[in-house]
Parts: structure tokens; sequence; C-alpha cells
């Protein structure tokens, strides 16, 4: 299969953990890069959530701990240039994993959707 796929993940998310045995299971080729190390730049964001489809709101990890010290009232009030700032410069408040293809990006691990996608490419 294709190795244009990058898969941006945490390696102590067990979704993440999924999402991998998943791809490697259907023999995809992908780029590991860890969110928590190398977010997602601005720039980056600014391409990939366009292309997912998802406000940006979606791409907010609502579970985890940098959300909850962001507080929601703070989340519910700041803009969507302030969230893809945040987005940036913390991996942990990603929604993950994040997958990007050539002409996709998927965030978060739904099964059906990663069999679409992988299934339409060939």
């Amino acid at each position: 299969m294709a190795k244009d796929v990058l898969l941006l993940e945490y390696s102590g998310c067990d979704t993440c953990r999924k999402a991998r045995k998943w791809l490697d299971t259907q023999g995809v080729t992908y780029t590991v890069r860890p969110i928590v190390e190398s977010p997602p730049t601005a720039t980056e964001l600014q391409t990939w959530i366009a292309r997912s489809g998802l406000p940006v709101r979606k791409w907010l990890n609502t579970s985890g701990q940098s959300y909850r010290a962001l507080g929601k009232a703070s989340v519910d009030a700041a803009s969507e240039a302030q969230l893809r700032e945040w987005l940036a410069q913390d991996g942990k408040l990603v929604k993950r994993p994040v997958l990007i293809t050539s002409d996709r990006v998927l965030v978060g691990f739904k099964p059906e959707a990663y069999g679409e996608l992988f299934s339409a490419r060939g």
C-alpha cells in the first residue's frame, strides 16, 4: 500500500494502539509521528482541519488533562484561531490518533472509516 500515510499518535493511548494494530493487520505502510513530542504545526493544522471536514472543536481531546486544565468555559469562549494555536502548542490537546494521507485526514479511530479510506485507495 501507499507510503504517504502519516499517523500522529501518543504511545500511551489505547485508541492509538488499536489504530496501529488495524493498519498493521491490513498491511498499510505508515510513518508514526509522536504527537506530544512533535505536535502539529499551525500551518499543518490549518491544512489538515480543512481536509478533515471537521470543525476545529472536533479536534479537541475533551477527555484529557490538557483540556481539563484549560477548562470548558475557556474552550467554549475561544475563537477558532485560539483553538488552533492551543492545539499546535500541546499535542495532548489533540484528539488522536490523526491519520493523514494525500487526500484525507481522519481524527480518532473508527475501523469502518479506516476501512473505507484504504479500500478506496486500493
